[in-house]
């Protein structure tokens, strides 16, 4: 890779992506909805991933993308703009990266495909450590609008011949208030984070793992997480509070995370490197 586009580059995990391009050489460019100025990249455009223009003019000179621009919560927008904006996002980024000759691209997922962690009413995983495999049960346009993007990556890939990595990527933060801060509140009362099964990636490791998506060929869906819960209570006594009917398929000893990790150590080489 000589230059990556990364989208949403002026988020949490977009600026830890041009830094780590930054520091291993890479030249970047970024599409932003404004320019913050403060970017660390060579071209900034400012505009929508929406628009098959700006994500054009983006592309410039990029070998391949990093897409991370999306409405991050179904929770302050109207729900036919979240699951709208997102999937045209992720379908027009792809569509022009293809149709620009790229064939690396690493795309954000989320966990929240689950369905858990934006549902109306409590819901619990059928069986733990959740993998790629289990069924979606979503009810909000967040998560619908999760699993059209991976359907969407997979289409691309064939459609364009070109390897799509999709991460779902679980609470991302850096060690800052909001990562410490969160991890504080979850450890005095569990059930704030128990539809995310209490799992979490430090920004510079979700940084780590889109630069390692770049790296593999095909179509990958791959969770991406911590090994261990942000709370230091056993996980099967957490589970066996908060979601009861949950299969445990095998043990989960001490803090050891709900999530199947087999395919980020085991395709795509990731372990994290920053645990709280």
């Amino acid at each position: 890779m000589k230059r990556v586009l990364v989208t949403g580059a002026a988020g949490r995990i977009g600026r830890a992506v041009l830094d780590l391009l930054g520091q291993q050489g890479i030249t970047a460019n970024a599409l932003v909805l404004e320019d913050p100025g403060d970017l660390r990249a060579e071209l900034v455009v400012a505009g929508s991933a929406t628009d098959s223009h700006a994500v054009r003019k983006a592309l410039k000179g990029a070998d391949a993308v990093i897409h991370l621009a999306a409405i991050p919560t179904p929770e302050r927008h109207p729900a036919e703009g979240v699951f709208a904006t997102n999937t045209q996002a992720t379908f027009t980024v792809l569509e022009q990266a293809g149709r620009a000759g790229i064939r690396q691209v690493c795309t954000a997922s989320s966990t929240a495909i689950s369905g858990l962690p934006f549902a109306a009413r409590t819901l619990h995983p059928r069986y733990v450590p959740v993998d790629e495999e289990q069924p979606s049960l979503s009810e909000d346009p967040y998560a619908l609008s999760k699993q059209v993007d991976e359907l969407t990556a997979q289409m691309m890939s064939r459609r364009h011949r070109m390897s799509v990595t999709a991460l779902r990527l679980p609470y991302v933060g850096g060690f800052d208030e909001r990562l410490l801060d969160f991890a504080g509140r979850c450890e005095l009362d569990p059930g704030l984070h128990a539809a995310g099964l209490w799992a979490y990636l430090e920004t510079r490791d979700a940084a780590r793992a889109c630069l390692l998506g770049l790296a593999l060929g095909g179509c990958h869906v791959i969770t991406v997480a911590a090994p261990e819960t942000l709370v230091s209570h056993p996980t099967e006594d957490l589970l066996r509070r908060f979601h009861p009917t949950t299969e445990i398929r095998r043990p989960l000893p001490g803090r050891t995370v709900p999530l199947n990790l087999a395919r980020a150590t085991g395709v795509l080489g990731f372990s994290a490197e920053f645990h709280v």
